[in-house]
């Protein structure tokens, strides 16, 4: 008989791809997360990791059982979510990861929202960039996560997670005040090819889409100054350190003294915003009202 906990141990390996990074996921040692793997191997009859100095990686059985526990794992979260609803299932935690500006844009507004329709369900909020959310959802750190598309992301068909859209909204150009196109209405990306850049760094998801920005206009960027916090990517920007592209939202109610916010010229690089939970979980009698409020308040920001 293949026990559930160890085919979730199997998962966490192939998401983080190495038995250390999988165990600090699961809050387990390196060495419980091998005998668990070593008892599977024992129980399925097969080998399922094969390990280097790279990491480990799923064999072929492996992946053949990985398919099996993403839909063993979903319909245990379905069972769940049934008997949570028999108990009616009114009160209690529930733990969202989201980033900084979603937080502001979507789960504050979301909590207010909880707050009258379902005095029962408290929220808890950890900030957590739209990448590392979606893990910490899977490794049963959290239950839902507010993330952003980027390159890499799961598929919407993945069996793992349901997403739910909540917004999209464009990146904006900053520019320093006395830039040549400070007094351009609008600004291609193309144009700014051969200013220094500011952005994001390396596994945020919106570093990616102002790369791939870039490499639609025909260039890569130089970024010469990296922050994940765009107040940062503003305040150097002011101070003629270089170029940007800031999602919208992220310059409300910022100080943009010394640069220019102009629209993108052309099709506008563009953050897209979902929540996730554990596929099976969407109807979840906690979940199912915190995802309705994160979609109304995200309904609201059009409005």
């Amino acid at each position: 008989m293949i026990e559930a906990r160890r085919l979730h141990i199997l998962r966490a390996v192939a998401d983080h791809r190495t038995v250390t990074a999988a165990a600090a996921a699961l809050y387990l040692t390196p060495s419980a997360v091998s005998q668990q793997l070593a008892a599977l191997e024992q129980e399925t009859g097969h080998r399922l990791v094969e390990r280097s100095a790279r990491g480990a990686r799923l064999t072929a059985a492996g992946e053949i059982l990985l398919l099996h526990a993403n839909a063993v794992l979903a319909q245990l979260e379905r069972a769940e979510s049934e008997l949570a609803a028999y108990g009616s299932g009114e009160a209690g935690t529930v733990t969202v990861a989201a980033f900084a500006t979603g937080i502001g844009l979507v789960v504050a507004p979301a909590i207010i929202e909880l707050a009258a329709s379902s005095p029962g369900i408290r929220v808890r909020v950890q900030d957590a960039e739209g990448d590392a959310s979606l893990l910490m959802v899977l490794d049963r750190q959290v239950d839902v996560a507010v993330a952003v598309e980027y390159r890499g992301a799961p598929r919407e068909d993945d069996p793992r997670l349901t997403r739910v859209p909540l917004y999209a909204e464009p990146f904006d150009a900053v520019v320093p005040v006395g830039h040549r196109l400070a007094d351009a209405e609008r600004v291609a990306v193309a144009d700014l090819a051969k200013d220094p850049w500011i952005g994001p760094y390396p596994g945020n998801p919106c570093h990616d889409v102002v790369v791939l920005a870039c490499e639609y206009a025909g260039f890569q960027p130089r970024l010469e100054h990296s922050s994940d916090d765009f107040r940062a990517v503003v305040h150097l920007a002011s101070a003629a350190a270089g170029v940007a592209l800031v999602p919208r939202s992220a310059l409300r109610g910022m100080d943009l003294t010394g640069v220019v916010v102009r629209p993108v010229d052309g099709v506008a690089p563009t953050r897209r915003v979902f929540a996730a939970v554990r596929r099976g979980a969407e109807e979840h009698p906690l979940l199912r009202p915190v995802l309705a409020a994160l979609k109304e308040a995200a309904a609201s920001q059009g409005e």
